[in-house]
């Protein structure tokens, strides 16, 4: 892990509150975007990647103690917001242009439609763990069927 706390804030000023956003949620967000994310694919742009990963989820995890601070329950899937009415307002808005078609719950952050856009750029596709060359137990992900000209296994 190369990122820390104190530079994520630097970064991402927006989460510099560190009563909102306290150390321990920010050091656990950036130690899991690590984790999952593979730094012999994404080379120089790792810390970028796990950044805009652990924002994305703390934004989340935020939504979520907002809501159980008023009594909802917390972490609840939602999407995008379409329209909204109040009284006799009404508002609107062309979630098409913000939202990436199959990105699933990144969509639900501008992080992580940011970071989505980078997976597409570097061509980083679901990881399948299941039967293959690599061996069981090793903590690797299945690298997928081998694609060598000629062969008709995938």
């Amino acid at each position: 892990m190369t990122i820390l706390a104190a530079q994520f804030r630097t970064d991402y000023p927006e989460f510099a509150d560190v009563t909102a956003y306290p150390d321990s949620a920010v050091t656990y967000s950036l130690t899991f975007a690590y984790s999952m994310l593979n730094a012999a694919v994404w080379g120089s742009q790792l810390d970028i990647a796990a950044e805009l990963y652990a924002a994305h989820n703390l934004a989340i995890e935020k939504r979520a103690q907002l809501e159980a601070a008023n009594g909802e329950v917390p972490g609840t899937t939602t999407g995008p917001i379409n329209s909204k009415s109040v009284d006799k307002v009404s508002v609107g808005f062309d979630v098409g242009s913000a939202v990436n078609e199959g990105a699933g719950h990144w969509n639900l952050t501008i992080y992580g439609t940011r970071l989505y856009r980078l997976i597409r750029m570097f061509g980083v596709g679901p990881l399948f763990v299941g039967i293959g060359s690599v061996p069981p137990g090793s903590g690797l992900a299945w690298p997928g069927p081998l694609t060598t000209p000629g062969m008709s296994n995938f």
